[in-house]
């Protein structure tokens, strides 16, 4: 499944690949997404066929487009930026893209400044208090240098993203939820508790 609504969201499913194996993602459960939809791909979806897969939704009920799905959607950067563009030229919405903040290191420099004018909104996913507890957590391909390097593209993202928030999801203990809101505090970005989903 390319595309999926939740709510009055249009999700884009672009690939399945990701840097991070975290011990609570919900491709990791049986049950998958609490939605019920299947998003394991067969094949990553051309930037042409993800465009033609949001032509069959009523745009009208819906308020934003956003990346999300059972991959880390900079993983494809390129083909990201693509269907921004393409998606901003054509419709009224907002683009949002919900990512584990790795896509710097993924690429090999800083890609916030391309992220200007096409991008409205961008979640980064915090979820540890420090790099041994992320790494812990999330297990990065990249290491303990994840967590400073994800802090690093909230930061950079705040120069080209209108709205640039971190996010948690409410199965860790109260005590690091409380530490994360300081992080995000004290980078001055939004912060936002996620439902466990799976």
């Amino acid at each position: 499944m390319i595309t999926y609504r939740i709510g009055s969201s249009l999700y884009l499913n672009i690939t399945n690949r990701c840097t991070c194996d975290c011990t609570f993602c919900v491709r990791n459960s049986p049950a998958g997404l609490s939605s019920g939809y299947d998003l394991w791909l067969d094949q990553e979806p051309t930037v042409d066929e993800v465009l033609q897969d949001v032509k069959k939704w009523d745009i009208s009920q819906l308020h934003e487009f956003v990346f999300c799905g059972y991959g880390e959607p900079m993983l494809r950067t390129d083909e990201v930026l693509k269907i921004c563009k393409a998606l901003k030229a054509t419709y009224p919405l907002q683009v949002r893209i919900n990512t584990n903040g790795h896509g710097n290191l993924i690429n090999g420099y800083d890609i916030t400044p391309s992220l200007k004018d096409c991008v409205d909104a961008i979640s980064i996913s915090l979820n540890a208090k420090n790099g041994e507890d992320y790494q812990s957590l999330c297990k990065s391909m990249y290491g303990e240098k994840s967590f400073q390097a994800l802090l690093d593209f909230a930061l950079q993202c705040k120069s080209y993203v209108t709205h640039v928030i971190v996010s948690v999801v409410d199965i860790l203990p109260q005590k690091d939820i409380e530490a994360c809101r300081k992080i995000a505090e004290q980078i001055g970005v939004g912060f936002r508790v996620r439902h466990y989903g799976g």
